[in-house]
């Protein structure tokens, strides 16, 4: 009778991960990463910040725009769902340098575009 090697399914591990070098050239989250970060314009979202003083950090709106965008291009829409991917996915930990914004961060991020 056949034998295998062992596994389960049921184990962890931990795996140093280095986010830079999760989004590959020639990728969509590549480009996605470049372009927002040194061809997109965010003036018209930075102006919208009044938090220089007082109040707590906000999040980047570069980061937000990213998550936003890759999420549409995957087909998820949910802000539930773009943070959970968030927390799970280590493309969409990557594009935010594993920041983790709240649903409601990215529902009202994504409302304000109208």
């Amino acid at each position: 009778m056949a034998r295998f090697k062992k596994y389960s399914y049921k184990q962890g591990k931990f795996i140093p991960i280095h986010f830079e070098k999760q989004i590959l050239p020639d990728t969509f989250e590549y480009i996605l990463h470049y372009l927002i970060d040194n061809e997109v314009d965010l003036s018209v979202f930075r102006q919208r910040y009044k938090n220089d003083e007082v109040g707590a950090p906000a999040y980047d709106p570069a980061i937000l725009l990213k998550i936003i965008l890759y999420a549409y291009s995957k087909g998820i829409v949910s802000g539930r769902k773009i943070a959970q991917c968030c927390r799970e996915n280590v493309i969409f930990m990557a594009l935010p340098a594993d920041t983790r914004p709240h649903f409601t961060t990215i529902a009202s991020f994504i409302s304000s575009l109208d």
